[in-house]
């Protein structure tokens, strides 16, 4: 039955992990100045707060949003799907093909609005609909446009000083996680007749596993910028055209295959603080010329690819502390994209008309790379992801213009990224001088929201609605260190089952253990975030339990759980409960783990490990965010209704007057419509 519609044009702002309870603090102190315009427009609730779903991780939230249906009925329940018959293996969920619920977005295009999905996480890469009606940007990973296809060198920072004898790299140490920090290996591209493009991921074998809460997720806890190279600087000589006073350095890029050599020279005032960055010695001419403190979006070069076949790319380059005697430097390379990258754009032509008139995706740095130091975090965090929100307004804009488009559905991934590396220093117990420092650095990046959300405000006054909202916030812990070795969501959890007794590994001939799990003595593993399985005769290649055994063995796992406690006798699960009983949170079902567990308030890591509705240090939750604005919301209006995650969906529905979405599970929140619904 046709609808008549309360709007005629809505977009979406999504963004990732952006916290209600930091808005409303930041609100109130006049810092989020465009947000308080969008809620004097329109309506929410007092504390910003929505009702997240569970688990409260990154494609499962983004998927529930716009299908409007719950993890154990759209199917996508982690980060990664666990494979169905192979206990030890994982599959990609960035992959609307693992979708079993219809989007929202389908619905409209179908009714004839046009519609613009960019870079929407979850459920939208490949195209599920071929109406022309459809336009579809990326979404094969939460990063970035095109951080995982077009990256050909990962973002990199150099420290070049006189007092380096040698090269040395400092990088992640542990276990190896594709997929972890947002990063996929493996990107198969092939042609398909509705999208032309589609993103084959999966994991490799054998599965990353934890064995200490150092692992996996937390393995960078502690260190200083992992990803950093030092170089040397000494003298130059042998340039074609190098002053006499000018100094030398190289740069190792794409893991050793490429070299570039640079200069550091003197300004007009006798101070170092320039450097150039050349392709050989032999060439009078660098590829980028750049002052201390300055910050050059787009340095162009030449790299190799896997296959040893150059590709044109752009990068981000920024300098800082230049030594005015010349004895350092650092310098900053962001992810080098490649140039001709529209693989992921539908229709293609999409992408050549952003970088013409916008300009190439900006490099970004990505979290964890930067250690736990404030003065890295603004120079290059806060700094980066300033360029790429603004490239991204513009480029949505240009497109919603150039193009007509009716419902856009949009994702910014700046806090989410900033969060993840971050939260994991800022716990500073009692150190009122450090949480000052991280509270100055999280200030500036809900400024910097509000500025990118500030690019979308003249929409209200051109008719449009606009929904500001998050796949959920993030926690910054209550209790000092690590999280306990349980509830990953990037591995095999290991460390607590192995404890327990129910998870087995291999020995080496001195009785040690490795890194592989024997699944001929193993009963359970804690596979991905949440997921506990039974290792399943008759299920399984390597199953052992019998399924009469099945029910018994559940209960003795949770009676484990409960019972466990850290090194100060505290427990560490909040909640353990059966498949079924999982229901509850729509998180049951077939693609769901036979167990379901969330961490007790305090130990969790950022997300992914709590429910929804926990709160953490320093003003943070888990919890996402809901604010409506434009034509047919309410204007300056607070409702008390719960707002919950699967009610997004189906009141964009209401408001443009299309059916719901076939599987939606959600209900529309009339009373901040401006009209009787």
């Amino acid at each position: 039955m046709a609808r008549t519609a309360m709007t005629e044009k809505i977009i979406v702002l999504g963004v990732d992990g952006m916290d209600p309870r930091l808005t409303r603090k930041y609100v109130d102190m006049g810092l989020m100045p465009n947000v308080q315009k969008y809620l004097d427009r329109g309506a929410a609730r007092q504390d910003l707060v929505m009702l997240g779903g569970v688990p409260t991780i990154t494609p499962p939230m983004w998927t529930t949003l716009s299908t409007g249906a719950n993890p154990a009925t759209h199917g996508i329940t982690c980060f990664w799907s666990q494979h169905p018959t192979k206990i030890d293996t994982f599959v990609y969920a960035n992959d609307s093909r693992k979708c079993k619920a219809e989007p929202l977005w389908n619905v409209f295009a179908e009714a004839g609005k046009k519609t613009l999905v960019w870079h929407w996480p979850g459920c939208s890469w490949p195209p599920t609909s071929d109406n022309a009606n459809l336009h579809v940007v990326e979404g094969t990973q939460p990063s970035g446009v095109n951080y995982t296809i077009g990256t050909m060198d990962r973002a990199q920072i150099f420290v070049v000083a006189e007092k380096i004898q040698k090269e040395e790299e400092h990088t992640f140490e542990g276990v190896k996680m594709n997929g972890a920090g947002c990063i996929v290996e493996g990107l198969e591209v092939e042609k398909n007749d509705a999208a032309d493009c589609m993103a084959s991921l999966s994991m490799p074998e054998p599965q990353p596993i934890s064995m200490n809460p150092f692992e996996g997720e937390n393995q960078n806890f502690g260190k200083e910028a992992p990803f950093t190279t030092e170089e040397p600087l000494k003298t130059a000589h042998g340039w074609a055209n190098a002053p006499a006073d000018a100094k030398e350095f190289s740069l190792m890029l794409c893991e050793g295959k490429v070299r570039r050599v640079g200069l550091l020279k003197k300004d007009e005032t006798g101070a170092y603080n320039t450097v150039e960055i050349y392709t050989s010695k032999k060439v009078e001419q660098p590829l980028i010329r750049i002052k201390n403190g300055e910050y050059v979006v787009y340095m162009e070069d030449e790299l190799l690819d896997k296959n040893d076949e150059k590709q044109a790319v752009t990068r981000g380059v920024i300098l800082i502390d230049c030594a005015p005697n010349g004895s350092g430097f650092t310098l900053w390379l962001g992810n080098a994209l490649k140039k001709d990258c529209d693989d992921l754009f539908w229709p293609k032509h999409l992408y050549k008309d952003v970088v013409e008139h916008v300009g190439y995706v900006p490099s970004f740095e990505l979290q964890n790379n930067l250690g736990g130091s404030p003065h890295l975090w603004d120079e290059f965090m806060n700094r980066t992801w300033r360029e790429y929100g603004d490239w991204q307004a513009k480029a949505m804009n240009y497109l919603i213009e150039q193009e007509g488009y009716e419902v856009v559905y949009s994702h910014y991934h700046n806090i989410d990224n900033f969060a993840h590396s971050l939260y994991e220093y800022r716990n500073g117990f009692g150190n009122e001088e450090q949480e000052e420092v991280y509270e100055k650095l999280f200030q500036q990046l809900y400024v910097d929201t509000d500025r990118y959300l500030g690019d979308f405000l003249h929409l209200l006054d051109e008719g449009w609605t606009v929904i500001i909202t998050s796949d959920h916030g993030l926690l910054c812990k209550e209790e000092p260190g690590v999280p306990p070795g349980l509830g990953d969501g990037f591995v095999i959890n290991t460390t607590i089952m192995r404890e327990l007794g129910y998870t087995v590994m291999k020995r080496n001939e001195k009785g040690e253990e490795i890194r592989e799990i024997d699944y001929s003595k193993t009963r359970a593993v804690a596979s991905r975030g949440n997921h506990i399985y039974i290792n399943l005769k008759g299920k399984y290649e390597y199953g052992i339990v019998d399924l009469e055994d099945k029910y018994e063995l559940e209960r003795q796992i949770i009676d484990d759980l409960y019972a466990y406690r850290n090194v100060d006798g505290k427990r560490i699960i909040g909640l353990a409960i059966r498949n079924q009983e999982a229901a509850l949170l729509g998180m049951n079902g077939l693609d769901s783990g036979d167990i379901i567990y969330f961490l007790e308030e305090g130990f969790n890591r950022v997300h992914g490990d709590a429910l929804s509705t926990l709160k953490g240090h320093a003003d943070t939750s888990v919890s996402p965010i809901f604010i409506a604005a434009g034509k047919g919301i309410k204007q300056g209006f607070y409702t008390d209704r719960v707002i919950r995650e699967v009610d997004v969906a189906p009141t964009m529905a209401a408001l443009g007057g299309v059916r719901m979405p076939a599987q939606c599970e959600g209900a529309p929140a009339y009373q901040i419509f401006a009209e009787e619904f």
